[in-house]
């Protein structure tokens, strides 16, 4: 039974007794439970006496029947005090002998009290974008792309913007070859921007059988520290040049891609697009509520829940930097001001939501999951990535309450609509 308490803010520091009696009782339930199917030599299963299995498990029942009693009495507490945990007790036993009392302490924060706010009060701004036919257009002309053909060009052709070209090269820094900078036979498309700045832009006006130097400089954020910022020299020689042909937009073009006409595959386009901007105009109010909600709703907050979010994002700041090479200094201030702020949303979101009634069904992680799936060119890994990680599933669960909390919250709030562009609704829309 807990009998002394300390309380500072959110934390607690409880302390209690279990006598020796009570906690060999509780050790002699667990020795019994597990005698019913332990196996020892010289005695049948479920028939070894209590005597016998005290000397052999004693130590590990009395470690198991101390943590039963200690979660008893938290438990009772907590109820007792209409409070709950914010992540596991530390416990602490400094004076504890078998056979003699157990005197605990456990230390703990609670979640707090989730305050009032009235979301009727509150006014978030809907950003709305005219569709721009240039984007139809944009969309049609990368349908023609895909379904063009590259036809190898004779050695009179200079290579132009938007070609393939087909290559062999070798790259240095001063004398010296670099690991990784060497293929044969690369097929690169002109102006795609899959090499780094300056390269392609130096294959533009050539031809097959062509040899030359290609002359870059290395982004200085380039995920390779050693080449990061460097000049670098590439050997290149050009085996072909082949020119995209592009197919005539028309509805034999349309019905490959699964329409009837062409007028029918442009309204399919702009119902894309206009469905885009208004996803992009939900996550953009989402954004601006979760501003309003971290700056007006003032709450203390478990110390232990910000330092864990702290020590996770630090996790990631060190993974980011060793996969990049990048040297991004840690700012422990203002990293903990955010980790504040996103532990503050998280909690708001959940007691809301969870007062609101607001669930995540078996539907919405399937889509969720669909939707993950259909942007890789596997999606079989994404299905078993989910099926062998339950933590993954947990951390889709809970992104999509939140997500679920935060359109249900809007449906409360005051809208004002604000016409944008385009470039602007989607900067309006990213995830912060």
């Amino acid at each position: 039974m807990i009998k002394k308490e300390k309380i500072k803010d959110l934390h607690y520091s409880v302390s209690g007794v279990i006598s020796a009696d009570e906690l060999q009782r509780a050790a002699d339930e667990i020795l019994t439970e597990y005698g019913k199917t332990a196996k020892m030599p010289g005695f049948r299963a479920g028939h070894i006496p209590l005597n016998v299995l005290r000397q052999k498990f004693n130590n590990n029942a009395t470690a198991d029947a101390i943590d039963k009693l200690m979660n008893r009495d938290l438990n009772a507490y907590l109820a007792d005090k209409k409070i709950r945990l914010a992540g596991a007790p530390r416990a602490d036993l400094p004076k504890w002998s078998m056979g003699a009392d157990a005197e605990y302490t456990l230390e703990f924060d609670i979640l707090p009290e989730l305050p009032e706010f009235d979301l009727e009060k509150i006014t978030v701004t809907k950003p709305v974008a005219k569709l721009d036919e240039a984007e139809v257009d944009k969309a049609l002309e990368n349908i023609r792309r895909s379904r063009s053909t590259a036809e190898k060009q004779d050695e009179k052709y200079k290579a132009k913007n938007g070609d393939t070209v087909v290559i062999d090269f070798k790259g240095f820094t001063g004398d010296t070859a670099f690991p990784g900078g060497e293929a044969t036979k690369h097929h690169l498309i002109l102006g795609s921007g899959a090499f780094i700045p300056g390269f392609e832009d130096q294959i533009i006006g050539h031809k097959s059988g062509d040899k030359f130097d290609v002359n870059v400089k290395f982004p200085a954020d380039y995920h390779a520290a050693d080449l990061a910022g460097r000049d670098a020299r590439f050997e290149t020689f050009v085996h072909e040049v082949r020119k995209h042909i592009l197919p005539e937009m028309n509805d034999e073009l349309a019905k490959s891609v699964g329409f009837e006409t062409v007028a029918k595959l442009t309204d399919h386009i702009r119902d894309v697009l206009n469905e885009q901007y208004a996803d992009a105009g939900q996550r953009a109010m989402r954004n601006e509520l979760l501003d309003v909600l971290a700056d007006k709703v003032k709450m203390d907050l478990p110390e232990n829940l910000v330092e864990q979010e702290l020590e996770m994002a630090k996790q990631e700041h060190e993974h980011h930097n060793a996969e990049h090479g990048h040297d991004h200094k840690w700012d422990d201030k203002a990293e903990k001001k955010e980790a504040s702020r996103r532990v503050k949303l998280g909690l708001i979101l959940a007691e809301w939501g969870n007062k609101n009634k607001v669930e995540v069904t078996r539907d919405d992680m399937q889509q969720a999951i669909w939707a993950e799936a259909s942007r890789y060119p596997d999606p079989k890994q994404i299905f078993e990535f989910y099926n062998k990680n339950q933590n993954a599933l947990a951390m889709l669960r809970g992104m999509l309450f939140e997500r679920k909390a935060l359109d249900e919250m809007l449906k409360h709030v005051k809208t004002k609509e604000k016409t944008v562009k385009a470039d602007e609704l989607f900067k309006q829309a990213e995830v912060k």
